[in-house]
């Protein structure tokens, strides 16, 4: 399928800047310039989004945020996912981004973090509302420019160190995620593309602080998906925005956002086209944030298949690179919240060892506040180490080791750069494929999950997805009912 064609051929204004490259590629871009095992590893992606926000959908604080949201918004034309319900093309993305991201379950970029899905598909979702028909080509391809949009622009401000100054990195440059997939989805020119990136870019926003006890965490990304929305669409109708924004030396995106911290331009554009970011895409399998998953991994490498009982150990020690020891640790307290349970690598490592599997039922009010999780959280330390934890590695990652005390006098430690699903592991599309259906059986009946499967990993020959948005609209089950 060849890219949309733009009402106009207007170009940027600089066309070889950053953002001018970028918003010429967007344009030019068609579905067969991108490779069959990123568009293979897209669909799956897709998949896993859906899935992750059919299970989000009827949570405690999804409930919480529907009649909120319905409350300010009214109805519309575009469905919420899961309920069977209606509301406007803005209200809609907040609402299904943060189903995606409602329970720690969905994909996340390690390099420079942020959550993919929860951004591209509810803008995508809302974009489809407002044209005639979209076939699953041009929504395949529209989320792969997404993907790569919102990957490269958290690079190129070095992503990780966002997390550690206290920005929730992906809602800060997922904006350009989700204005690039509904951009290209609208097929927008070169200039009207510039226009919806410097849209998106003032937009930008998100604070860390969310991840104790705010159920504004989950919201986060949901919030840059309609802002991403709304940019494309702006854009689109000629209401104009930062024209250079990734250039700008003063109040531009990077400059602002990365000031002090050398953020690189260079990255938005290097081996654009020829490298693709969406096959290092993570898919989780632990119902935590990522950058817990090698502790839990860890965890359950040393019990070897068999839990412990809090009596059988003396202490804990958890060390991990910056990012993680900002984003993952603070002493908890009783009450912990979900959320802030989620967040909290002495909490995931403790029921890691405790229950064997880190899953939606490790986060229920009751095993939250179970006394032997506490027992542990009270022996464990976690300590900041910024060089590598092996001698063998070279790379940058998670480099977290932990190493336990147990009674008796035995010590035992397993240190992991990466963990199951990330980029040096990751999960195959078999993988992908039972973990959807696995969450899918929660919520739903078999055959509907099954059709969603089907039209998925059929995008690019679908000729229209109106039966796709008909499924996940209908009322879903609530996973903790």
């Amino acid at each position: 399928m060849s890219a949309p064609t733009p009402t106009t051929t207007r170009q940027p204004t600089d066309p070889r800047g950053p953002t001018g490259q970028l918003a010429t590629w967007l344009t030019a871009t068609s579905l067969e310039q991108i490779p069959a095992s990123v568009r293979e590893r897209a669909a799956h992606l897709v998949l896993d989004g859906l899935g992750c926000a059919l299970i989000g959908a009827r949570l405690p604080w999804s409930r919480t945020a529907v009649e909120a949201v319905l409350g300010l918004e009214g109805t519309g034309d575009v469905p919420v996912i899961g309920w069977g319900r209606t509301t406007s093309g803005p209200a809609a993305a907040v609402l299904n981004g943060t189903f995606i991201q409602g329970f720690e379950l969905d994909d996340y970029y390690p390099a420079a973090p942020l959550h993919s899905t929860s951004l591209v598909l509810p803008a995508l979702l809302s974009t489809a509302s407002q044209l005639p028909s979209v076939t699953g080509a041009q929504f395949l391809r529209a989320t792969v420019l997404g993907f790569e949009t919102g990957t490269r622009v958290g690079l190129a401000l070095h992503g990780s160190e966002m997390l550690s100054r206290g920005w929730h990195s992906g809602s800060v440059f997922g904006t350009h995620a989700a204005a690039a997939a509904s951009g290209a989805l609208r097929g927008l020119d070169a200039a009207a593309f510039e226009d919806a990136l410097g849209l998106a870019a003032t937009q930008s926003a998100g604070l860390m602080a969310a991840q104790y006890e705010a159920m504004s965490k989950r919201m986060h990304h949901g919030l840059a998906s309609r802002n991403g929305f709304y940019a494309a669409g702006l854009a689109q109708a000629g209401y104009t925005g930062i024209k250079k924004v990734f250039e700008r030396p003063y109040g531009g995106f990077l400059s602002t956002f990365g000031e002090g911290h050398n953020p690189d331009a260079t990255q938005i554009t290097k081996g654009l086209g020829q490298e693709w970011n969406t096959e290092q895409i993570t898919v989780k399998i632990h119902a935590a944030m990522g950058g817990l998953h090698p502790a839990i991994d860890a965890a359950l490498a040393m019990t070897d298949g068999r839990t412990l009982g809090a009596d059988d150990i003396e202490s804990l020690r958890i060390e991990v690179p910056d990012a993680i020891y900002h984003h993952g640790w603070w002493p908890p307290e009783r009450p912990l919240t979900t959320i802030g349970a989620q967040m909290n690598i002495a909490y995931a490592t403790a029921v890691a060892l405790l229950d064997g599997h880190v899953r939606p039922e490790q986060f229920t009010p009751a095993r939250i506040d179970a006394d032997d999780v506490w027992q542990l959280i009270g022996r464990t330390e976690v300590k900041q180490v910024d060089e590598p934890q092996d001698p063998s590695w070279t790379q940058r990652g998670y480099n977290t080791r932990l190493t336990i005390a147990l009674r008796g006098g035995s010590v035992v430690t397993q240190a992991l750069n990466q963990p199951h699903g990330g980029p040096d592991d990751p999960l195959t599309n078999v993988e992908i494929r039972e973990k959807y259906r696995a969450l899918a059986a929660g919520v739903i009946d078999a055959d509907r999950a099954a059709e969603i499967e089907h039209i998925v990993l059929d995008l690019e020959d679908q000729p229209d997805l109106r039966r796709l948005v008909d499924l996940l609209a209908a009322p879903a089950r609530g996973v903790l009912d």
